[in-house]
């Protein structure tokens, strides 16, 4: 062989050989690449699976907290307390003392007055307010005594410090036949010992203390009943009212 031909094989020899190297190291560094790809793809969805995850834990416990926090305020409230009496008005009826004179409107119109009721025994009622629970029994107690008050020579007046609108409205949704007296600025509360301090919830303020005032025939106070129990009551003062 020539010198000539021994090179020109060496040559081709080693681009042979240099080829194969660098396809070798090519398929290295594309396997490599594609190994870091595969990698980042790998972490980018794990982080955002977790993102995901804690998006849905966080909604789901807002939602719960809502739902505990409609339920809470859903609950039903405990019934007000009744007030109570702590305190009478400074000014005391006593039994035997002539009955203080009175004049004001009544429900349908025109007005009562004491002087209607001479020679008559006089059943007077007062009531904290119209169309209220306890009120509404003892006025219908009273109607429904009526005829058997008259019987004895007395007659029956119910008295509070509502309007006379209210009075009607009262009369007339629960079929009262008495007369109701309006007395919005207190002026027959206080002279019969009506009008006094009570108290509901810590707090303190005036009002209309049950209570019932039996007037014999020639005007004076035969019998007082305050702080008035309904039940029965009627009945009891239409007892005292025939022992006249």
């Amino acid at each position: 062989m020539s010198k000539k031909t021994r090179k020109k094989s060496s040559n081709t020899t080693g681009k042979r050989v240099a080829t194969k190297v660098a396809r070798a190291a090519g398929a290295s560094t594309g396997k490599s690449a594609t190994k870091t790809r595969t990698t980042v793809a790998k972490k980018a969805a794990a982080k955002k699976a977790t993102k995901a995850k804690a998006k849905t834990t966080t909604k789901t416990a807002t939602g719960v907290q809502g739902k505990a926090s409609h339920k809470a305020a859903s609950k039903p409230l405990k019934p007000a307390p009744a007030a109570t009496v702590t305190r009478s008005s400074s000014v005391t009826l006593a039994e035997g003392a002539a009955a203080p004179a009175f004049d004001l409107p009544r429900d349908g119109g025109g007005s009562v007055s004491l002087r209607d009721f001479a020679g008559k025994k006089l059943v007077l009622f007062f009531y904290p307010r119209a169309d209220t629970p306890g009120c509404t029994r003892e006025a219908i107690d009273f109607t429904r005594l009526k005829n058997e008050f008259v019987a004895s020579g007395a007659e029956v007046v119910g008295i509070s410090a509502d309007t006379v609108k209210a009075q009607e409205s009262f009369r007339d949704k629960h079929q009262l036949s008495l007369p109701l007296v309006s007395d919005p600025a207190h002026q027959m509360l206080e002279a019969y010992g009506a009008w006094g301090e009570k108290s509901m919830y810590g707090r303190t303020f005036m009002g209309i203390i049950r209570t019932t005032v039996l007037v014999d025939s020639s005007g004076k106070v035969a019998r007082i009943w305050r702080h008035v129990k309904v039940d029965g009551h009627a009945e009891a003062v239409l007892e005292a009212a025939r022992s006249l």
